[in-house]
């Protein structure tokens, strides 16, 4: 991307972030975990460098038209695959601490359970992420209505967001990287968004072992916007086990309480003496089954985290530790905001990839994003896209791993 662009940026901060920026917090963000995927492949078993790689395979048919699924490598042991309906991460394969490949995503092994079942698997979510209360909001003194698809609620753009959409899809080499360009507009009106919207998401798949996401929109009228993608992990492979082990840092002191409707409230609040709190490293069902209201409501956790933020750059989010592969997640993002939900709607009627049921608890999502409704809360930050300015953030998933006792 280049800083040469439109004068009139907006980020989660309102600011414009430099790729020179974006590069030095992912380097000082990861060199905080973890050995990296390049370093654990090459020195597993089965695993020689290669080059990095993209190849394309035919995957269906919606009525858009044609489906087609990329693969995409780093030649150091990350390989994942996408689809350019919805911007899909289908699969994400990564080593264990002894080199061993496995996929870490929850998604389905064919397009029809992506266009008729799918809980967003991998997705990218738009125009807004989460949830509108009522498929209400407000802009400049008219009301828009959106489809109530989470009654009574819109959620994630609604009936058909960006996740059922075919998006025009260019893949690139650059240097060690590889990755691809998806685009879509999204015409005035689509599910009663006002405003044409020009979006378009980088995938980049990075040699260290990242998998960044560039998203950038411009708007032709006054909007709101919020994108985000809605990977499910489990780091000791998907359709192994739940994920109640795994250990969850946030990087957040603060999250934004919900109705039993799962809207926020409009409070911010402490996490601090709650079972929300992951400011130290905590399994993730260590206190799941507490009684805490706000966990009754979610049946587990489905809360956005407020990020605490010291700057307007990539900053380390989240990290996730699986202690038996001893896989880390590790997320950096610019965004003000990150949801973690604990796969508690999850209910053994989707079967995936590994040909095995999924159940409650058996993935997690940690979406970096806007709050929920925040058109209708003045308090949160602004999700305000006009025309003339720049919608442009970015999130990298970096992959790695944890040998022994201490993360490297």
């Amino acid at each position: 991307m280049s800083v040469a662009e439109p004068s009139h940026e907006i980020t989660s901060q309102q600011t414009v972030i430099s790729p020179k920026l974006s590069r030095r917090a992912f380097v000082a963000g990861a060199a905080v975990a973890t050995a990296s995927v390049a370093a654990v492949a090459e020195a597993g078993s089965a695993s020689a460098a290669t080059q990095p790689s993209i190849s394309s395979e035919p995957w269906g048919n919606t009525d858009e038209g044609p489906v087609t699924r990329w693969t995409l490598s780093n030649g150091h042991g990350l390989r994942v695959r996408i689809l350019d309906y919805g911007g899909i991460l289908q699969t994400i394969e990564t080593p264990d601490r002894r080199g061993r490949m496995g996929n870490v995503a929850l998604g389905f092994d064919n397009l029809p359970d992506y266009v008729a079942k799918s809980p967003y698997f991998g997705c990218i979510t738009g125009r807004y992420a989460n949830r509108i209360a009522l498929g209400t909001f407000t802009l400049d003194g008219v009301t828009y209505h959106l489809p109530i698809n989470n009654p009574p609620n819109s959620l994630h753009g609604g009936t058909r967001g960006f996740d059922k959409h075919i998006w025009d899809t260019t893949p690139f080499k650059h240097g060690h990287d590889v990755g691809l360009v998806m685009r879509y507009t999204s015409p005035d009106g689509d599910q009663g968004y006002p405003g044409t919207l020009h979006s378009q998401v980088t995938y980049t798949i990075t040699r260290s072992g990242g998998i960044r996401m560039d998203y950038k929109a411009t708007t032709e009228a006054p909007t709101i916007i919020n994108l985000t993608n809605h990977a499910y992990w489990n780091l000791a492979g998907e359709g192994s086990s739940d994920i109640y082990d795994h250990r969850l840092l946030l990087r957040a002191d603060r999250y934004t309480p919900v109705d039993p409707t799962l809207i926020p409230t409009g409070a911010i609040d402490s996490v601090h003496g709650t079972p929300l709190d992951f400011t130290r490293p905590t399994a993730i069902g260590a206190r799941i089954r507490d009684s805490h209201p706000q966990l009754v409501i979610g049946r587990g956790y489905d809360h956005n985290w407020v990020l605490t933020r010291h700057g307007s750059g990539l900053e380390l989010a989240a990290r996730v530790t699986e202690p038996s592969s001893g896989r880390v997640l590790s997320i950096l993002t610019d965004q003000p905001g990150i949801q973690f939900y604990s796969g508690n709607f999850l209910d053994a009627t989707l079967v995936g990839t590994s040909g095995r049921m999924y159940r409650q608890g058996d993935g997690f999502a940690l979406e970096t994003q806007h709050y929920p409704d925040s058109p209708n809360h003045p308090n949160f930050p602004s999700t305000v896209l006009r025309p003339g300015e720049t919608y442009r953030t970015t999130t990298i998933y970096q992959l790695g791993v944890r040998r022994g006792g201490h993360e490297h």
